[in-house]
């Protein structure tokens, strides 16, 4: 195992699509929400020491999670558990990284996870890792993994690739899409030239370091003003004091769409960012009725068709004459809802939000 490879597991997201098994007091990274024994926090700490030790894993996480990290992950080092003061989105944190790598280890390559998402297939995610992880070894290269479109999604962002019959396994980058309309999905999915953005990252910390300073200089500027800092008792102080003033900005906007040294390998990984209850459901195995069941034990179901099921284990669930419905029952809070409508839980979110005393459902 290469000593300059270093996983950094992105684990400060809420999780709110995910309510109400998510919550901000647990986010959606540290639910067993797959049924497995495991939380997807844990699951991606296991994919990640196929290429770092433990103690070349950083956690970068919200200061409200540094506990619950700790909890799930009894290996990492304290000093691996980088907590944000502020929800700034994944550019800032990512600066934050990449400077305290470099001050380490100015040879550092950065495998950048989301702590959420689900791969089924470990091999071939192993396998395009450690192409990418190669690529950008000698290049100044900004890698990202390319997902293999199974549909016209709409739900994701795109990235448009340059064909090369050379090489196949890692292609120039020719921009990035937004969250397109089904019409244009469907002209990226037909054209072959097109692959969705997973969020998973690999460079040197030095190149994304020249890639902040040369098309993000304020977020550089302010980061670069911490380079003593790092990896000393003074750092901490130093980004709970400066880290809120940092540009609230993604990678993909801040880098990433801007500069000519992207590349992608594509993957078929069997990916998902687990962002819904009915992307959950698509992906689960599914009973002669075509359920998802998360909790096995304790349900009966008579003429229920198409849904997703997930309850506290000591409950006993009686459901007659459901179809294509979303039903999550946790102890304060039991959801009942159409997968045709599932877009709209934000809405009863939003409510919940503008309530003082319902925030505790939260």
């Amino acid at each position: 195992m290469a000593t300059n490879i270093y996983t950094v597991i992105m684990a400060g997201g809420i999780g709110s699509r995910f309510w109400p098994s998510s919550r901000t007091a647990r986010p959606k990274q540290f639910i067993d929400i797959l049924g497995t024994g495991q939380s997807l926090m844990q699951m991606t700490w296991d994919r990640a020491r196929h290429f770092s030790a433990p103690e070349q894993i950083l956690v970068l996480t919200n200061q409200l999670y540094e506990g619950l990290v700790a909890d799930h992950l009894p290996e990492i080092l304290k000093k691996n558990i980088l907590t944000e003061p502020s929800r700034n989105n994944t550019a800032p944190c990512i600066a934050y990284a990449a400077f305290k790598l470099y001050k380490k280890d100015p040879d550092a390559i950065m495998v950048i996870l989301p702590s959420d998402h689900l791969i089924l297939k470990e091999s071939e995610y192993e396998e395009k890792i450690r192409t990418a992880i190669s690529f950008v070894k000698d290049k100044e290269a900004l890698l990202t993994l390319g997902i293999q479109p199974t549909r016209p999604d709409t739900g994701y962002g795109y990235i448009q690739f340059e064909k090369k019959a050379d090489n196949d396994k890692v292609l120039p980058v020719q921009s990035f899409k937004e969250k397109p309309d089904l019409r244009t999905a469907q002209s990226y999915l037909d054209s072959g030239s097109y692959l969705w953005n997973a969020g998973i990252f690999i460079w040197k910390a030095g190149d994304v370091i020249n890639g902040f300073k040369k098309f993000q200089p304020e977020l550089y500027a302010l980061f670069a003003s911490g380079m003593d800092l790092y990896n000393t008792d003074q750092e901490a102080a130093f980004i709970q004091q400066h880290y809120k003033e940092a540009p609230k900005i993604s990678i993909d906007y801040a880098l990433m769409e801007k500069a000519n040294n992207v590349y992608t390998v594509p993957a078929d990984i069997g990916w998902s960012d687990l962002g819904t209850w009915a992307s959950l459901w698509d992906i689960k195995e599914k009973d002669e009725q075509n359920n998802v069941l998360i909790s096995q034990d304790r349900i009966i179901l008579t003429g229920t068709d198409g849904c997703i099921i997930s309850k506290e284990p000591e409950k006993l669930a009686v459901i007659d004459g459901l179809s294509d419905y979303i039903v999550i029952d946790q102890k304060d809070v039991l959801l009942i809802y159409p997968k045709s409508k599932e877009q709209q839980i934000k809405n009863v979110i939003a409510r919940l939000e503008q309530d003082s005393e319902a925030n505790r459902y939260l």
